[in-house]
Parts: C-alpha cells; structure tokens; sequence
C-alpha cells in the first residue's frame, strides 16, 4: 500500500509540473517591443481576456500597445483602443517610424506616399485595410477572433489581404497592459527645421511622431542645398567626422540624443552657449537647435 501510495503521489507531482511548463511556454511566446510604452503581445491567438473578468467584458478605459519595430522598414505598428461600457466602441490599427519618424502610416497611405496599390498591386490601399480590419475586430471584441495563417494573413475579413497579425498582437498587448493615460498632444506627424548655416551648409531639421499623446518616435538630422539628409549622409560615410578625429561618427551620436530626448519625454539637457551639453554621454556634437526645433513642432500638437 506504502508503494502504491508513492506512486500515485509522484504522479500527481509530475502532472502539475507538467502544467506549469506549459504556461511557462505561453509566456515565451511574449512579442517585445521597443516603443517607449512597453508592452508585451501574445504571439499566439489565445483566445484568453485579461482586460476583464469575462470574455467581451473589458473595464472603460483607453488601451495602448505596439509590437517590436520592422527591422528593415522601421514601422512599428500599435493598436489604439477606447471601451466603453464593458465593450470595444473604437480600434485604431496604426504604426509610427522609429527611422524616419514623422507622419503616422494611415497618414502616409491616405496621402498615396505607401503606394499599396500602385507598387504592390493590392486591391486597395493599406489604410482602407485598416478600416476593415478594425471594424471586424469591434464586431469580434476579440483580437483572437482574427484568425491568421502562417504567413500572417486572414480569410476571415472581406477585403483585407495585407498582414494582420501584428494587428492582432497590438492588440492583445493593448488589453494586456490595461488602460493607459493619453498624452497631452494630438496623435499626428510634425515637422520643424532651422536656418540653413552659412557655414557648414547644413539647416537642422526634427521629425517627431504622436501617439496616444505622446511623442513615440523623434528623427533628428539636417539638409544641406543639394537636399541630402544628414543622417543619412553620415551613415553613407560621407559626413566623416571621424576622420577629423572624433571618436564616433555624426549619427551615432545624434542617435544618442534623440534617445535622451525619448527618455526624459522633450525635456533638453544642461546645455552651454554653443549648444553642447556633458548630460549625454558620448556625445559632443551641438544638439541645443535640436530640442529648440522638438518644441517648435510641438507647438501644432497642442
């Protein structure tokens, strides 16, 4: 009786061991992401609501999530919801570009810059997919309703054949995070840039994305009379400011600024009289146009 009893137990033990790995597999399936409200977005359709205590009950409120950035495009979608009443009254699928920062990407696919249609032969264009899309997902109240292939793509919506999993994974990581405050700027694109500097031939140039309120992505760079962009001139290794001696070249560093701009959400560091600042390690370049300029643009976002 003694061995039997021993084996019922480690049984059981093993059972629930068992259950727990997967959970814990569940959980490695998280999707990151790099924007600056982070959440996390099941990879998987699990059909599961941590937003409420019952499926389609989620608490009033605004939702906010985004999945991890395209490596090579830089378009790092989110999912923007509003409930009301327990239910989804309002989804808004969108991305910013953590590369080029500026206009949102319905923006930029309502103003024919996306090209779906001419360029990739869609039936129509990404921001009327969108709107398809997001009007499934208030009829469902469940992104795990939107059942996607392989490749990402669904048969479940009329009309839409772009891909909507990272829709889906937006979403479940904006009813995972529970609801968020907004910011006190209006979600959009704006642009600002200074005078164009006799001397170095350059005029400085900021690009900063809204989202939900607040700034998510910010470009800082510049254009010089043949229309070149700075970033990009110094990433083509045409700026060299390491030849003349500097440890780094002129977009590593301004990289490291607009992180520090992102960090401490537009507040600009201790700067001297000519514009450079010991608050941002690595960096010795002049940034202080550049927080002046993020203030001017924001200026049409209040």
């Amino acid at each position: 009786m003694k061995k039997a009893s021993v084996i019922l137990s480690s049984a059981l033990v093993l059972g629930t061991l068992l259950a727990g790995c997967g959970n814990n597999n569940d959980a490695n399936n998280a999707a990151p992401t790099n924007a600056p409200v982070e959440t996390t977005a099941p990879a998987t359709n699990s059909g599961s609501n941590t937003a409420g205590t019952e499926t389609g009950k989620y608490k009033d409120g605004t939702y906010f999530g985004t999945i991890e950035a395209d490596a090579e495009t830089g378009w790092q979608t989110y999912a923007l919801l509003t409930v009301e009443g327990g239910k989804i009254t309002k989804a808004d699928w969108n991305a910013f570009n953590v590369k080029n920062a500026g206009d949102l990407k319905k923006k930029v696919s309502e103003d024919g810059k996306y090209g779906l249609v001419e360029k990739g032969g869609a039936q129509s264009e990404w921001h009327e997919q969108a709107v398809k899309a997001e009007a499934y997902l208030i009829e469902k109240q469940d992104p795990a309703a939107i059942t996607v292939d392989a490749e990402g793509h669904t048969d479940a919506i009329s009309g839409v054949s772009v891909h909507v999993n990272d829709f889906v994974a937006a979403a479940q990581a904006a009813l995972a995070a529970g609801p968020a405050e907004a910011g006190a700027y209006k979600d959009g694109g704006y642009h600002a840039e200074g005078e164009m500097d006799k001397e170095s031939g350059w005029k400085s140039t900021v690009d900063l994305t809204v989202a939900n309120g607040n700034v998510v992505a910010v470009k800082f760079s510049g254009l010089n009379a043949a229309g070149d962009d700075k970033k990009q001139f110094s990433v083509d290794g045409k700026y060299g400011m390491k030849a003349g001696g500097a440890s780094a070249e002129w977009h590593e560093e301004i990289a490291l600024a607009e992180k520090y701009f992102l960090e401490n959400k537009g507040a600009a560091p201790t700067l001297d009289a000519e514009g450079k600042t010991d608050a941002i390690s690595g960096v010795s370049i002049h940034v202080g146009e550049y927080f002046t300029l993020a203030e001017k643009a924001l200026e049409g976002a209040k």
